[in-house]
């Protein structure tokens, strides 16, 4: 089988001296190309000097993750653009959305949090649109109020994918009708993740993508360990079981979606 990784968090790999390694283990396993996530200011300069060093073979993204916006996201945000010029522009924005989970206790500064995530996601989704380019959506108990905004930015739904997808048939449902798509991860292995199965069997091949989003969300046999791309060969496999395909023909669609969503 032949892979590509649509969304994978690399820099804790470099900066341990193990970016080597990982990518040699990747090919033996059949996972030739990456795509490494943007989260913050943080990551984006070394994910571009990463792009450059293995043209071809990574390419990354920028955006502020909905955990990372503070009191300084506007400054963050206006420093995206300067990063989609050539030679070495990004082949999405992204990771953006909103996060409902990781919210702080206290009523009052959850609602200040909330305020400045949904602020943040405007702004970003509007630049996305001038840029137009694919977006890459975050989205943790706060589907609908995703879903509203991105309806409100007027932006291209077929420029979309919810990764990392942990919800069900109903939300892909709607996700599909509008021509968005989901990626799915290392949950699709887990035992509980009935709902999740039955979303990827909703969307079907047409739109799938695979990611291992590591170094979280190991999949099974390996729950438990940090997560690399050389896993997605799980993820691929119990994918195509859940929709009873041959695995390297779930791998060789699932990698052409990739290419042409993010124009490899």
């Amino acid at each position: 089988m032949e892979l590509i990784d649509s969304h994978c968090h690399l820099k804790s790999f470099k900066d341990k001296g193990e970016l080597e390694p990982m990518l040699e283990r990747a090919a033996a396993a059949g996972v030739q190309h990456f795509i490494t996530v943007g989260t913050s200011p943080a990551d984006w300069v070394p994910y571009r000097e990463m792009h450059a060093a293995y043209a071809g073979k990574i390419d990354y993204t920028v955006g502020v993750h909905p955990c990372y916006v503070d009191a300084d996201w506007e400054a963050a945000v206006s420093q995206i653009s300067t990063f989609f010029m050539p030679p070495h522009a990004p082949v999405a924005f992204g990771e953006i959305g909103l996060d409902y989970f990781h919210l702080p206790k206290d009523p009052v500064q959850a609602g200040e949090t909330i305020l400045l995530q949904e602020a943040a996601f405007r702004q970003q989704l509007m630049l996305a649109s001038e840029l137009d380019c694919p977006v890459i959506i975050h989205s943790r108990e706060a589907f609908t109020e995703s879903v509203q905004l991105i309806d409100e930015s007027g932006i291209d739904w077929r420029r979309i994918v919810y990764h990392c997808f942990t919800y069900g048939a109903e939300e892909i449902a709607q996700i599909n009708q509008r021509g968005g798509r989901a990626s799915f991860t290392g949950i699709t292995t887990y035992k509980s993740a009935n709902k999740v199965r039955e979303a990827l069997r909703q969307q079907g091949i047409e739109r799938l993508m695979l990611e291992t989003d590591c170094p979280y969300l190991t999949p099974e046999p390996h729950r438990g360990k940090p997560n690399e791309p050389a896993y997605l060969t799980h993820i691929a496999e119990r994918c195509a079981q859940a929709l009873t395909m041959e695995a390297p023909e779930l791998a060789a669609r699932s990698s052409q979606n990739t290419r042409d969503f993010f124009k490899l």
